[in-house]
């Protein structure tokens, strides 16, 4: 049965971020609507700056204030959808509250087509000091970053690093006071070669790379690998089958999380727990495992060996 589907523009940040002046200026502007579009303005929290009808280019605006998390659920917010007849959302989301929440909390209907990420270049490291865990997770998501604010004494090359430690895809604006901005084009190149005929990963560029083949899975597909890891292994394996990774942390103790890959051999003489230089090449196929496709380890050679002397792994 076909279920009518609404694309939601997601905007994130820290409050007086700027999302609230950004989203004025897209709906001041006579090209974001057709005939025929009814937006739903929400937001889940309020700033000095105020959404402004005066200057919207269309009529058919309708804001909503939800700044209560408990009222943000699926019933609610469908049914202020419904109020408006929207066929699309423009969202605000409070920078207190995970992105993970909202994907459980949104209508199965409202399909997220797009998400910025905006920061102050004035505050953004403090809050980065002080609340990682929500920085990390709003640029985890993120297709673009803006830095509003800027002046010729921003350190962009250290908002540069802020999220090049948390994400290689998104990419980056840096907005100046007047409004010229200008694209981030620094260049990262990987600490390994990928095109080498065995690629070889040194121990503190484990979650680099295990990001980065995340992210870019089929340049990996065939290629050789070698590296460090402990070894696990669980009853939904078979007896050759384990699995060899690192503890990965993203942004504080509370989320070092083991991240690791399967090898399909070479795994009946393995003991959970010990440290192996792995040689092996990497299939990307759907591996019943993950539930989907992914890198998966073949022709695998496993050597014992020390544990390294950083047991967790980072991005920076």
């Amino acid at each position: 049965m076909f279920r009518e589907e609404y694309p939601v523009y997601l905007f994130t940040g820290f409050l007086e971020s700027g999302k609230t002046s950004f989203v004025n200026e897209t709906l001041s502007d006579p090209k974001f609507f057709k005939p025929g579009d009814r937006t739903l303005l929400l937001l889940c929290e309020e700033g000095e700056v105020e959404p402004d009808p005066s200057v919207f280019a269309s009529p058919e605006v309708y804001v909503e204030i939800i700044d209560d998390k408990s009222r943000f659920n699926p019933d609610k917010l469908e049914a202020l959808r419904r109020k408006h007849k929207a066929n699309r959302i423009l969202l605000e989301y409070n920078g207190m509250w995970l992105i993970s929440d909202l994907f459980a909390s949104v209508p199965r209907s409202w399909v997220i087509y797009q998400i910025m990420n905006f920061a102050d270049a004035n505050t953004i490291e403090v809050y980065n000091a002080n609340m990682r865990n929500l920085v990390v997770d709003k640029l985890s998501f993120c297709e673009l970053t803006v830095f509003n604010r800027c002046s010729p004494e921003t350190d962009t090359d250290a908002l540069h690093k802020l999220v090049r430690g948390v994400s290689r895809r998104t990419d980056i604006i840096y907005e100046s006071s007047d409004g010229s901005f200008v694209f981030d084009e620094i260049e990262d190149p990987l600490p390994f070669d990928v095109n080498a005929d065995i690629i070889e990963i040194a121990n503190r560029d484990y979650a680099l790379w295990y990001r980065d083949l995340a992210d870019s899975m089929e340049s990996y597909d065939t290629k050789k690998v070698t590296f460090i890891g402990q070894a696990t292994k669980n009853d939904k394996l078979k007896p050759d089958e384990f699995v060899i990774g690192r503890q990965i942390m993203t942004c504080c103790a509370d989320d070092i999380t083991y991240s690791g890959l399967l090898c399909e051999n070479g795994g009946k003489n393995i003991e959970k727990g010990e440290w192996y230089r792995i040689s092996a090449h990497i299939s990307v196929k759907h591996c019943p495992l993950y539930g989907k496709v992914g890198p998966v380890l073949v022709g695998v050679k496993a050597e014992k060996c020390d544990a390294p002397e950083e047991i967790v792994t980072t991005f920076y």
